[in-house]
């Protein structure tokens, strides 16, 4: 893999990390509702989702080879969106116990 390709496999990593944490933080509410059996439906079909797009943007970029660091910048990038953009999260209102 020539030098080029990896730079853009490493800002597409950090970038995307970034954009599923915008995503995490704006379908919080639907990933911890109180109904348990559609919240596993919901984080496994997000999950899912991410992850696929994630290899499918790899594959368009570097013929889909995953070295460890483009999961590691995307676990940053990750970790670094969801603490700048926690702030947009609407949380779910929990059950009042009689």
């Amino acid at each position: 893999m020539n030098l080029e390709t990896q730079i853009q496999s490493l800002v597409v990593s950090s970038v995307y990390g970034m954009f599923s944490s915008l995503l995490y933080n704006i379908f919080y509410f639907c990933l911890y509702m109180n109904n348990k059996i559609i919240r596993v439906i919901i984080n496994i079909l997000f999950s899912i989702t991410i992850f696929s797009l994630f290899f499918f943007l790899m594959l368009i970029i570097n013929k889909a080879s995953y070295h460890p660091y483009f999961i590691l910048l995307y676990l940053t990038g990750f970790l670094i969106g969801n603490k700048k953009l926690k702030v947009i999260r609407i949380y779910p209102k929990k059950k009042e116990r009689i």
